[in-house]
């Protein structure tokens, strides 16, 4: 009987054949690549509480407004209908506009890789992670919190290549030594070269999107046509909230629009802080601003690709730092899922942790903003490997110990089979009262491979495990991050293709790069 995508664990991306035999080398695997979340969506409201949410927002663009500081983006909201006045930047939205761009926005689309097994579909049931993105600073046990480099940086694309259960690239750590007017240059040059996932793409102005956008034709050996036919890359915008769009920001989303690639927009709503402090209000809030840059990319070009991003917690009201792994997270992220589907959209959302190193808080806080994801129905989870610190670091060993539990995700969502031989009556036939099922052939068949194999955790008695060294999950970790960059191989690229970036990279270096704009 065929087995059902993960009920077989042998050969599972960076597994062991056997827990503990840490000596021999990760396996990669496909069994990851396309995910689908069969778990039961938890709701937060009612929905006609979700239908109140959604029409207060829609009061929010209408009647209060949202400042828009980019003059181009002003006038595209004007044409479409919006009110403007240039003098406040104050654009007030209606609702049938609003209502006409969420008409056209695709409920479900794919991204596609460099290869075609490496597409990634978003919307409907199926999940996609992505590793953590953004932070300054990298750290591991050896060395300790440092500056981002562009090696930590070529490192962690590395990582995210290696293991099939992340499935787009990110922006991971900014690399502090390359000027900010290449480092759209390098950033994306590592992704697109050391990986054939879809990627992720700077938006910090025309200038470097263009840049990069030349590149991803490139590599990918694409006509302007052929790229902007279909989705290869994406960008996450936030929003600065309270109610306002930077110039930036709406920059962006018309620039990937235009060309037809996914902009990932994502208001950052700190309940407390950013945000009315009650998580209905937050979430009141982060819907009109997502909305606000839908229709902007809607206005911008019709059907363009739009995930709808949210990133709403709560704060320390003690000292007003970010909080994650919160109820007041999981909740928020109840309930944007319950938005996203209220008006049909893919949905991005986070798995993050405010704890300062690899630890226990670090593990806990993940694991709970990670369920309230995924019950919420997540589309795109970002941060889903390597965030500490509220996002101020990437840790190696906290990548490993996330993929681990990723890994074990995937698996919690394949179905059970049932049927006669899952069922076993023969087995239980075979094995007399007071037996055991070692070794019945119901178990000799399939105890190479019937069980996750772990990538990290140690399962071995206390005694054996001494003796190997007494070695932590954060040292295990240590171990498997270095041993997978040491053996890693990147895709193989066509021929002439790797010249020709280079010498688009040199090009744009001569010419003094892009600075980002303001």
């Amino acid at each position: 009987m065929t087995r059902p995508l993960g009920r077989r664990a042998g050969g599972r991306a960076g597994s062991q054949a056997r827990a503990g035999a840490r000596s021999e080398t990760p396996v990669r695997t496909a069994r990851y690549r396309n995910l689908t979340n069969s778990l039961l969506r938890q709701p937060a409201f009612p929905d006609d509480r979700v239908q109140a949410i959604h029409d207060t927002a829609l009061r929010v663009l209408q009647d209060l407004g949202i400042k828009v500081l980019n003059g181009e983006a002003r006038a595209l909201f004007k044409k479409a209908g919006a009110l403007v006045d240039d003098e406040t930047l104050m654009v007030r939205i209606g609702r049938d506009l609003v209502e006409r761009s969420l008409e056209t926005a695709p409920s479900a689309f794919v991204m596609e890789g460099g290869e075609p097994e490496r597409a990634v579909q978003l919307g409907g049931d199926n999940v996609a992670f992505v590793c953590v993105g953004g932070p300054p600073f990298v750290t591991d046990i050896d060395r300790g919190k440092r500056p981002g480099t562009l090696a930590d940086t070529r490192n962690i694309v590395r990582l995210s290549q290696h293991f099939d259960v992340i499935h787009l690239q990110s922006p991971n750590v900014e690399p502090q030594d390359v000027d900010l007017k290449v480092r759209h240059l390098h950033a994306t040059e590592c992704q697109i070269t050391l990986s054939d996932k879809p990627p992720f793409i700077f938006s910090r102005g025309a200038p470097q999107v263009r840049d990069c956008f030349e590149m991803m034709r490139i590599v990918r050996g694409l006509s302007e046509d052929e790229f902007q036919a279909k989705p290869w890359c994406y960008t996450v915008i936030n929003t600065n909230s309270p109610r306002q769009l930077d110039v930036p920001m709406c920059q962006g989303i018309m620039d990937f629009a235009r060309a037809g690639q996914v902009s990932v927009i994502t208001p950052f709503t700190l309940a407390g802080a950013m945000a009315p402090i009650t998580i209905s209000g937050a979430l009141t809030l982060q819907h009109a601003e997502a909305l606000a840059g839908i229709a902007l990319a809607q206005i911008a070009r019709t059907g363009a690709p739009v995930v709808y991003g949210s990133f709403t917690s709560n704060v320390d009201m003690k000292s007003g730092a970010p909080a994650f792994g919160t109820p007041e997270f999981v909740k928020g992220a109840f309930g944007a899922g319950q938005l996203a589907r209220h008006i049909g959209l893919p949905w991005r959302g986070s798995a993050a942790t405010a704890s300062n190193a690899p630890d226990e808080q670090a593990v806990y806080e993940f694991l709970i903003s990670a369920w309230g994801s995924l019950l919420g129905g997540v589309n795109m989870m970002v941060h889903a490997a390597g965030w500490l610190e509220g996002g101020l670091t990437a840790s190696m060993e906290k990548y490993i110990l996330d993929i681990e539990m990723l890994q074990i995700f995937a698996e919690i969502f394949q179905p059970l089979e049932a049927g006669a031989e899952e069922i076993g009556y023969e087995a239980l036939a075979e094995v007399e009262p007071g037996g055991h099922f070692f070794a019945a052939a119901h178990t000799m068949s399939r105890y190479q491979d019937a069980f996750y194999t772990p990538l990290v955790a140690d399962w071995r008695n206390f005694e054996t495990w001494q003796r190997d060294g007494a070695k932590t999950a954060t040292q295990r970790a240590n171990d498997i991050w270095k041993k997978t960059l040491a053996e890693f191989q990147p895709p193989p690229l066509a021929p002439g293709r790797g010249e020709a970036l280079q010498a688009f990279i040199e090009r744009r270096t001569r010419e003094g790069g892009a600075p980002p704009e303001s």
